[in-house]
């Protein structure tokens, strides 16, 4: 919960504000300031204050108990001109507060931690559970200082400027070790843990089986990610403790699912009782992995716990990005936030040098050239599975003409997928013609590269019979001069030479140039592959200069 505390008028309206944008999130305290910041910081994971921060800092000093324990603290000025992150930027989550804020309030976000002015992610911001020197080795990135990573788990973690080798570790492991003096350990969600029991086991049987599988096998409690058994056994009280003892969820699966996998030690007492002759090494590996502990029995005579331990690997993830039409207003928070995540970004030089900027420092870029669109899906999605978060960029929507089609025809269900939308080219020349596009409509590439021209101009020609707004893609260059003219003619032949046509060049970019014209007056010659030509129905008309195309609702019709 968020708490909400002003002092003044102009305060308290954009406290409403943001009351009204986060009904579910938010809590408005009213009373004396100094009371009611008490309240808020007792009682809320986050506060914001619509207060001078000098205030704030006087009435937080007697409340800190530590970096860990402290919620995040933003602070608005009277203004609303700034959302400045004051405290917990990075354990109370405040930083990203108070771009949150920003957002709703067209505030300034304001924050000061060091690893955020210099886009680097916070090692405690990973969303892994951590362990070490996180000052030093932040510190050491910061300074440019060479810090190795050492991933003995492949996770698919955001850009860091690592080095082969350094005097400072970062190092991913799921193993029960002490990190150094220079050394963060990052904590991967890698293990599962599967978990049979008789009925009524004792909680404390079940519970200190699973920790001295995971102690005798050199494991860290921290990286299980889950307990795992059969669904007969799903609110059993001794496996739900173990659960909660690890703070992590109890996942069930059916006793057919569990007999169908493979496991090395099978028994006939499982089967008898639920109907699978394996439940915790079969619950453990039914979703793959590295079985680490095989089938262990509790201690007590007779046992009535069994556990065993698998290893999954990181799965990789791969987030195919479309940019937009090229403007930087254009290109989605989402999109951007993507960018910022990404370990490996793939995609055309132009492109990449579009975004350049916003990737983090250590961001590895494989760029291509034109013409090398399959070679860029491989190598994306090669790249993910070996555990990387990788982003592959295409302009407008990677949807549409673009990346997403052969990067999914490449991929299997060994990586996570992630589709980022992005305004196409269609949409940001309709965005410059008026409202073409306000009926049905389609999308035709006119380059007969990996189409053949037989299949384009069929799709032509029904787009024409059946009275559709058609946008053009790809509509000429300097070596298909003739696809163009050949499409208009197969249109002219449904449409009246007056029908408006849109052509609109570099669309969203600093030299756009956008006009409205005929089927019979446009001069194919105009146009090359930077433009994208919007031809309209039998009813679009231009208005005022704008290409309409009307929604055609029958209560939009024109008294007779």
């Amino acid at each position: 919960m968020i708490g909400l505390i002003s002092a003044t008028a102009a305060g308290a309206a954009a406290r409403d504000r943001l009351a009204a944008a986060w009904p579910e999130r938010t809590r408005v305290y009213e009373g004396p300031v100094g009371q009611a910041v008490r309240a808020a910081f007792a009682e809320c994971e986050q506060l914001v204050c619509f207060l001078a921060t000098g205030a704030v800092v006087r009435l937080l000093a007697p409340l800190l108990a530590g970096k860990a324990a402290d919620p995040g603290v933003v602070c608005v000025d009277e203004g609303g001109r700034f959302a400045v992150s004051l405290l917990g930027g990075h354990g109370g989550g405040a930083n990203a507060l108070a771009r949150e804020v920003g957002e709703v309030l067209g505030a300034e976000p304001v924050v000061t931690t060091a690893t955020d002015a210099v886009g680097l992610p916070g090692l405690d911001t990973l969303g892994l559970p951590y362990e070490g020197s996180v000052a030093a080795v932040s510190r050491a990135l910061l300074d440019g200082e060479p810090v190795a990573l050492e991933a003995e788990v492949a996770w698919p973690l955001p850009p860091l400027p690592v080095a082969p080798q350094g005097s400072y570790t970062v190092r991913v492991t799921d193993r029960a070790v002490a990190p150094g003096e220079r050394e963060v350990l990052l904590r991967p969600p890698s293990l599962v843990v599967g978990v049979g029991a008789s009925k009524g086991a004792p909680a404390e049987e079940v519970i200190g089986l699973v920790e001295e599988a995971l102690r005798e096998a050199g494991l860290s409690p921290r990286s299980v990610a889950e307990l795992a058994t059969v669904d007969a056994k799903a609110e059993e009280p001794g496996i739900v403790a173990a659960a909660e003892r690890l703070g992590v969820p109890l996942v069930t699966y059916s006793a057919e699912e569990l007999a169908a996998v493979e496991v090395p030690n099978p028994s006939d007492a499982p089967l008898a009782a639920v109907g699978t002759p394996s439940v915790a090494e079969a619950a453990a590996l039914v979703r793959g992995g590295e079985l680490l502990v095989p089938k262990k029995k509790s201690a007590a005579r007779p046992a009535m716990a069994t556990c065993a331990v698998v290893r999954r690997p990181g799965r990789g993830r791969l987030a195919v990005v479309g940019l937009g039409p090229g403007a930087r207003d254009l290109l989605t928070p989402r999109a951007a936030a993507e960018l910022r995540r990404a370990s490996v970004l793939v995609g055309l030089d132009q492109y990449v040098d579009q975004i350049r900027d916003l990737l983090r420092p250590g961001t590895r870029v494989l760029e291509s050239g034109l013409g090398a669109e399959e070679e860029r899906a491989r190598t994306a999605v090669a790249q993910a599975r070996k555990g990387h978060a990788v982003a592959l960029i295409g302009s407008g929507d990677a949807g549409v003409y673009a990346m997403a089609s052969p990067a999914l025809a490449e991929a299997s269900d060994d990586i996570d997928v992630v589709g980022v939308p992005g305004v196409t080219a269609a949409l940001a020349a309709g965005a410059v013609l008026g409202a073409p596009l306000g009926h049905d409509h389609v999308s035709i590439s006119l380059s007969d590269l990996h189409t053949p021209w037989e299949v384009i101009e069929r799709r032509v020609r029904a787009a024409a019979e059946a009275d559709l707004v058609v946008t053009f893609y790809n509509p000429r260059s300097r070596g298909r001069d003739w696809q163009l003219p050949k499409a208009l003619a197969i249109l002219a032949g449904h449409r009246e030479p007056t029908t408006p046509v849109g052509v609109v060049r570099n669309a969203s970019r600093p030299d756009e140039a956008g006009r409205v014209t005929t089927l019979a007056a446009l001069d194919p010659a105009t146009v090359d592959m930077m433009t994208v030509v919007t031809v309209g129905n039998t009813a679009t008309r231009i208005i005022a200069g704008r290409m309409v195309t009307p929604r055609g609702y029958r209560w939009q019709e024109d008294p007779k």
